[in-house]
């Protein structure tokens, strides 16, 4: 495979697992705001949950691609 294609790919997978991070962090901002209002936060740690769940496979899709390029 192109190796300027796989490094575009890394590049990418780099900004999902930043953008994941991002999510999570806002996540635990509303969550944390539903809990001082006394709100329900089932749905917000539900949500919170997919959103950890999608980092780690962001993370190992970064990291299959790292391995590829022997880094």
């Amino acid at each position: 495979m192109d190796l300027g294609f796989i490094r575009a790919h890394l590049a990418q997978a780099e900004r999902h697992v930043a953008l994941s991070d991002e999510h999570i962090a806002r996540q635990l901002e509303i969550i944390d705001a539903l809990e001082r209002a006394g709100g329900s936060t089932d749905l917000a740690l539900d949500v919170l949950t997919t959103y950890r769940m999608l980092r780690a496979s962001h993370v190992e899709h970064r990291d299959m691609i790292r391995r590829e390029l022997g880094m």
